[in-house]
């Protein structure tokens, strides 16, 4: 669910672009093209719901970015999600419609980005075997030991055999073998969050 929040957020925003047609002038025509004519699909609630999809959307790509870590996706997206609370709250001039699409399609165009990245992850971390042995680096002596890393729990805590250390990973970092180790822990390695 983490990995697909934003494709499913976009879609949302997109379904609530398409079934507002009165707010939405874009897609009035194809939607009275379809029968369906001008209707809110949310009422008075249609702005507002809009702009929580986009919030939504923005945290999916952050979440991607965690375990793709690939930029691309965020540069596209922050601007355009800007482009649109802009738009919405401080934009008086008639403009104010088309710097609205112009942000929905930079959501999409970043959407598509990332399932490119995400695939392309997914991809490379399928194909590489998983390491289990990791050298670690003590920070404190400099002692190194190769140890057995864990599949199914993240080791946060670990205790130099040198120094009687005990060491905990750097900020940002999931787990001790990957901020000391020479390989990173397997759900790293397969393209997975952490714990």
């Amino acid at each position: 669910m983490k990995a697909q929040i934003d494709r499913i957020s976009t879609a949302g925003m997109f379904i609530t672009a398409l079934a507002s047609p009165c707010c939405f002038p874009l897609f009035g025509f194809a939607l009275t093209a379809l029968g369906f004519g001008s209707f809110e699909l949310f009422g008075g609630w249609t702005m507002w719901i809009f702009q929580a999809l986009v919030i939504i959307s923005v945290a999916g790509f952050v979440l991607a970015y965690r375990r793709h870590r690939c930029m691309y996706p965020l540069i596209i997206a922050i601007p355009a999600s800007l482009l649109i609370f802009y738009a919405y709250h401080f934009d008086d001039s008639e403009a104010w419609t088309t710097l609205l699409y112009i942000g929905m399609f930079g959501l999409l165009a970043a959407t598509i980005v990332n399932w490119y990245r995400v695939r392309l992850h997914t991809k490379h971390a399928n194909t590489t075997p998983m390491q289990l042995q990791s050298v670690i680096t003590c920070p404190a002596c400099g002692y190194q030991k190769e140890e057995t890393m864990p599949t199914d729990a993240c080791q946060y805590f670990y205790n130099c055999e040198n120094c009687n250390t005990r060491v905990k990973p750097k900020a940002g970092d999931c787990c001790v073998y990957c901020s000391y180790g020479t390989v990173k822990c397997p759900p790293i390695q397969q393209g997975q969050a952490c714990c």
